[in-house]
């Protein structure tokens, strides 16, 4: 084999290329040195330019606060300092009596949420909210010394919360400095719906305009929180007591105002539910507004009315010490009468005599059943006692419409005789009904006397705040309509549900009227001139009923079923009169015995009888 010789021309290839090898490991150290070294370069190049862009936007902030705060000192002036304390946010304190829950708001000092936590909305079940989502608000204006007019709703308060015995007291305060303020001061108390409401000025004398008084404006717009709309918005209004002890409503139209002196409190009245504010110190002025919001009930479903009330609060040796009171709760008579403060007039019971018999008989005996009894029962014996009482005037009533049942073919006669001289007829009826010892009237007057009762209790009823939420039978809420079928329509004046009290109550008094109207026309002596009152009362059998199914279709079924169980009291009651206790023969014999002894006349007829005597000879003269 050949031996392999060294080649001198490889081993200076070999060198070559190991020196470029080396020159180029060399050369790619420098520029990995140069790329890390451009690469540092880069990086604290972005870190001084994100410094400086720090830098710059801090400096940035600090002059837009400073702007800020310039412009804010410009706007509210002394009143800027609040806008600069912690406190100055969106944030709320709560308080709690187990009545009540609130929630009062940094901003503005006043409260976001009012919750009755006994009392449960008919939809949503869960307990009434007076006040939520922005629906109320407490605002004064302010005058500053330099012409400005700031509003507290728009501004920051500091809450501060502490105790005084069993009562909780909130101290909301806008400052101008920590000895100058405004404040209003809330003491809660347990298990009261009353709480404690001041509004004071201290060391503002200042900042503010004090020959000018400030402008107190209370607002609320009123949530529907029963069934029936219509219902609900007929008994949501304002009433207020003015000049002493008056009292006066408004908001039973479409818009409504009124300027009253000396307005003691005012009250936002939803139906069941109320919202108050008293003032010990009587508001000079008082401007009232209500504002109907319920155009279409099927479409306005959510609020009933917008109440605003403008109230001055003078200054008195440069300040303003308002001590008042808020109430957040029921529309309970009982509740508001324990206050001695006259709340219980804004309670509707009717003016008058109808307001007397609902203070003075109706509440105190009903106020008594339902305390050993469901309210169901307790309506239905209720109906029993009014109806025992009223017992006497019905028997009354059906005598003189027998009595003039049994004289009617006399009338007649006399009628016919005297048929073309109407003044002698007049005459010789109202002898014969002296000759009877019969008054024409009696029949009348019992039956005026029932419309106080009949008016007294259509007010009592949509009052009676302990019916709300009570079930009986079918009716799961006596304070509402008892609906039994839910209709895929609307009929006007009807709604879109059939109420079943309301049907029975129609029924029997049907059966009443066709029980008792054709002893009233009988007994109803025809006139001359005059329509024929048969016919009408036939008519008004079924015109009755109808009005009766129609018109209480929407409202309480508390009241229904009063009327349908009076309507078959009275009827047993008529029933066992004619039947058991009145006899026409006897009432006949007796009439016969009368005419054959002459009775002194009444007045009524003494009057009559001069007014007929004076007529004729009118008449006799005019003939000359």
């Amino acid at each position: 084999m050949e031996e392999r010789k060294f080649d001198v021309k490889s081993i200076i290839g070999l060198l070559l290329i190991s020196g470029v090898m080396i020159w180029m490991m060399f050369n790619n150290m420098d520029k990995e040195k140069e790329a890390i070294a451009k690469n540092e370069e880069q990086k604290q190049t972005e870190a001084l330019a994100a410094q400086s862009q720090q830098l710059s936007e801090t400096i940035s902030k600090v002059a837009t606060d400073s702007t800020k705060l310039s412009a804010l000192q410009g706007t509210l002036g002394a009143f800027a300092y609040s806008a600069t304390l912690p406190s100055a946010k969106e944030d709320v304190t709560e308080m709690t009596n187990g009545l009540l829950t609130l929630r009062f708001s940094n901003k503005g000092g006043y409260l976001t949420d009012v919750v009755l936590n006994e009392n449960i909305h008919y939809a949503t079940k869960q307990p009434i909210a007076l006040i939520k989502d922005g629906n109320s608000s407490l605002n004064m204006q302010i005058k500053t010394q330099d012409n400005r007019v700031l509003n507290t709703k728009d501004l920051f308060f500091e809450p501060t919360l502490t105790t005084e015995g069993e009562n909780q007291v909130l101290a909301m305060r806008l400052k101008t400095s920590e000895t100058a303020f405004l404040e209003y001061r809330y003491v809660l108390k347990p298990n009261e719906y009353m709480m404690d409401f001041g509004v004071r000025t201290q060391g503002l004398q200042s900042a503010i305009n004090t020959a000018a008084p400030l402008n107190l404006e209370w607002q609320l717009k009123t949530f529907r929180n029963e069934k029936s709309v219509s219902y609900e918005n007929r008994y949501t209004e304002v009433t207020y007591e003015y000049e002493g002890g008056n009292d006066d409503y408004l908001g039973q139209s479409s818009e409504d105002d009124a300027t009253e002196k000396d307005v003691s409190y005012i009250v936002y009245k939803q139906h069941f539910f109320t919202s108050i504010l008293l003032t010990d110190t009587p508001f000079k002025t008082a401007e009232l507004k209500s504002e109907n919001l319920v155009k279409d009930e099927k479409v306005d479903t959510i609020y009933t009315k917008n109440f605003i009330s403008k109230l001055p609060l003078e200054f008195t040796n440069g300040e303003v010490n308002y001590g008042m009171n808020l109430y957040f709760g029921p529309s309970d008579y009982a509740k508001l009468k324990k206050y001695d403060r006259n709340l219980e007039e804004s309670v509707s019971l009717g003016w008058g005599i109808f307001g007397w018999i609902n203070k003075f008989l109706f509440i105190p005996i009903f106020g008594i059943l339902v305390k050993f009894i469901p309210h169901g029962i307790a309506i239905i014996l209720f109906t029993v006692v009014i109806r025992l009482i009223m017992s006497p005037i019905t028997y009354k009533s059906y005598v003189s419409q027998a009595k003039m049942k049994v004289l009617r073919p006399e009338i007649n006669e006399l009628n016919e005789k005297f048929a073309k001289d109407p003044m002698k007829k007049q005459q010789e009826t109202m002898k014969l009904y002296s000759k009877a010892g019969v008054n024409p009237m009696a029949g009348c007057l019992p039956a005026l006397v029932q419309i106080p009762i009949f008016y007294a209790l259509f007010q009592f009823f949509p009052a009676a705040f302990d019916l709300r939420g009570k079930s009986f039978l079918w009716a799961d809420d006596l304070s509402s309509y008892d609906a039994v079928i839910k209709l895929p329509f609307y009929i006007p004046f009807y709604g879109d549900h059939v109420s079943l009290f309301p049907i029975l109550a129609s029924v029997a008094i049907f059966f009443y009227m066709k029980m008792t109207t054709g002893d009233q026309a009988m007994s109803t002596p025809p006139q001359e001139g005059m329509p024929d009152m048969g016919k009408i009362m036939k008519i008004m059998i079924y015109i009755s009923p109808v009005m009766m199914l129609i018109f209480f279709n929407n409202y309480a079924s508390g009241l229904s079923l009063y009327y349908f169980v009076s309507n078959l009291i009275t009827i047993g009651i008529m029933w066992v009169i004619k039947n058991k206790i009145v006899n026409e023969d006897k009432i006949q014999a007796q009439i016969q015995e009368n005419k054959k002894t002459e009775k002194p006349r009444s007045k009524f007829q003494q009057k009559m009888q001069e007014m007929l005597e004076q007529a004729e000879a009118q008449k006799k003269a005019n003939k000359k």
